[in-house]
């Protein structure tokens, strides 16, 4: 689940120190490993759900089954907008075709061509998990189908550039190149996070540079950093707009946008998917 982009200036200097501290040990990133394999099971469930017919509330209705049963908590369900008067009411977000991030899952049934992602997260002994994938549903049109291709490209991307980069805006510039070369646009204005305790963390981890964010909000990528990537592209604009639902954010243009998402840990070894399978099976793995 995405956050606004939003630094301000007089909270910089807290910012910078939060961020610092920020580092969960060998032990922390092994409990959050549990709650990432939670997360990535439920979007089995999820998945195995999606064909033309199926209402979004169904596909929520059996997300929830499986976190009670699992005795995970939901990580969304509750959640504030932006007033304050409007809580999330889902376990997931569950967003159709040009809806970005936030959908709200109800009656709609899912049809033959459109693509659906679901955002999902849980906390399991105190620890959370975040990931988000953008399924087909059915046959989609070759268009849409690289438009998934690449924002799935760009979570990888991120993986394979984690290691050997220092800087995290080091990794989100090369990110934007690559989404704006494929001829897509990287939606601005909702970001990443640190994870742990919280869903929300700081600091916050944007797929697009810029020199306010060089400056004021970038952290070195060291052992200990637990952080959710979640790119999200759009085929033409970079801009979104919220529904008055107060909740589903949709691309401006109107077009499809997708979104993936990965919890991953620094360790010393590497990157590890905190939100893969039992034997690592994950979207956006990386090439051996």
């Amino acid at each position: 689940m995405r956050i606004y982009y939003q630094l301000q200036c007089a909270e910089d200097r807290e910012y910078m120190q939060d961020q610092r501290q920020n580092l969960k040990s060998e032990a922390e990133i092994a409990c959050m490993r549990q709650a990432g394999l939670l997360t990535w099971q439920a979007h089995q469930v999820a998945e195995s759900m999606i064909h033309p017919g199926i209402t979004t509330a169904e596909i929520n209705a059996a997300m929830e089954a499986f976190m009670d049963e699992h005795d995970a908590d939901p990580l969304f369900k509750g959640v504030p907008d932006n007033t304050g008067n409007a809580p999330f009411p889902a376990v997931a977000c569950i967003s159709v075709n040009e809806q970005v991030v936030h959908g709200l899952p109800g009656p709609r049934r899912l049809q033959e061509g459109d693509i659906v992602s679901i955002d999902t997260g849980v906390r399991y002994q105190g620890w959370c998990g975040d990931a988000a994938v953008t399924h087909a549903v059915g046959k989609i049109d070759a268009a849409t189908q690289r438009l998934l291709d690449v924002t799935e490209g760009t979570l990888r991307l991120a993986i394979e550039l984690i290691p050997q980069r220092q800087w995290w805006s080091e990794v989100a510039r090369e990110l934007e190149a690559y989404v704006k070369q494929a001829g897509f646009a990287v939606v601005e204005g909702l970001v990443g996070h640190s994870i742990g305790r919280e869903m929300w963390e700081s600091p916050q981890v944007p797929n697009y540079f810029t020199l306010q964010y060089q400056a004021l909000g970038d952290f070195v990528l060291q052992p200990g950093v637990v952080i959710a990537v979640e790119p999200m592209v759009a085929m033409t604009s970079r801009h979104v707009q919220t529904l008055a639902d107060h909740w589903t954010i949709v691309a401006q243009d109107g077009l499809p946008a997708a979104h993936f998402e990965h919890t991953l840990a620094i360790t010393a070894t590497g990157v590890q998917i905190l939100t893969s399978g039992p034997d690592g099976q994950a979207w956006a793995l990386p090439e051996k």
